[in-house]
């Protein structure tokens, strides 16, 4: 049994480089992986950080769109706690109506951003009206249907247009109530290894998601090749996140303590729990990440591989993404 190949892409802005370069590199990368057969190419949310460049994801995911011809571009993804849900809808459906069957809207929990950016986000939203994610999901997935039931205090708006093929709806997540969470609305998942790859945390989500709807979740984890082991091991270097927990609960994976200590400072919590993680990073020669992706698909069955590169030098992303793809049909085989 095969299985597919997709990217996830940052923008990350090298240093030297401007955001209006790793835009640029984005879509090349875009348009790349279309030809090397990828299937999917999303895009991320980031607020208010110099080394990423994609802030908007539904409007590089329609530039990208214009760009290419054939592979699925979607959002990895939008921070639903931000928006209103009907108006993702909409956003949606245009892109949808756009480049019928080549869209998808995925779905994340996290902030995207330090505090400020998510003040600055939320600053017009009534705190006390507004619902939590389960409900803002939910909300979403009625809009993309008929609309809100009879009763409903939004009854009666449509989210138009309406495209001839509704977006792919993905809830990205990491943990058995996120897998649940998508089963329950009938949404794909897909599973955030590279924030959490604990062997059992990935084997009790899929366990749970293929009990309540009989199929298998994509997995997205961290991937490098190269043309050496050593080159590989030595460009990707020690990737680090930092978990913080405020004393309220609230709590986010951030790239450096530094960052962790920003987030506490803007959040106005002078007391948090600090928690240092190693994410497993596949970094080799083609063959080895090939052989580590069988590995996975054997024991898992997991039949969708949602690539995020971490390396921020476009020529050394470009060259992976190729690698990963001459290595890719003996696999699938």
């Amino acid at each position: 049994m095969s299985y597919s190949l997709s990217i996830l892409d940052k923008s990350p802005i090298p240093p030297g480089a401007t955001a209006a370069d790793a835009l640029a590199n984005t879509v090349a990368l875009a348009k790349l992986a279309e030809q090397l057969g990828y299937y999917r190419f999303w895009v991320a949310e980031h607020h208010s950080t110099p080394l990423l460049a994609s802030s908007a994801p539904e409007v590089l995911i329609s530039h990208i769109l214009a760009h290419t011809s054939r592979i699925r571009v979607g959002s990895g993804g939008v921070m639903l706690q931000h928006y209103s849900p009907y108006k993702v809808a909409e956003t949606f459906n245009l892109l949808a109506a756009l480049a019928p069957g080549r869209v998808d809207l995925g779905v994340g929990k996290a902030p995207g951003g330090l505090p400020f950016s998510t003040r600055a986000l939320q600053h017009y939203h009534d705190a006390a009206r507004k619902p939590d994610f389960t409900a803002q999901l939910t909300e979403l997935n009625a809009f993309l249907n008929e609309g809100q039931p009879e009763g409903h205090p939004l009854a009666g708006a449509k989210a138009t247009p309406l495209p001839p093929i509704t977006p792919g709806r993905f809830l990205l997540g990491g943990s058995p109530d996120s897998a649940r969470l998508a089963a329950r609305l009938g949404w794909d998942f897909a599973y955030a290894g590279h924030f959490n790859g604990d062997p059992l945390n990935i084997q009790q989500s899929i366990a749970v998601y293929r009990q309540w709807t009989g199929k298998v979740p994509a997995l997205a984890l961290y991937a490098f090749a190269a043309e050496t082991r050593e080159q590989a091991q030595a460009l990707v270097g020690e990737l680090k996140l930092f978990k913080v927990t405020l004393e309220d609960g609230r709590s986010v994976n951030v790239p450096s303590r530094e960052a962790a200590e920003e987030f506490a400072r803007q959040a106005g919590s002078s007391r948090y729990q600090l928690e240092e993680k190693h994410p497993h990073v596949i970094a080799g020669t083609a063959g080895d990440v090939r052989a580590e992706l069988d590995s996975l698909h054997q024991s898992y069955g997991i039949r969708e591989f949602i690539i995020d590169i971490p390396v921020a030098q476009f020529a050394l992303r470009r060259a992976s993404i190729a690698l990963l793809a001459e290595a890719r049909e003996p696999l699938a085989a």
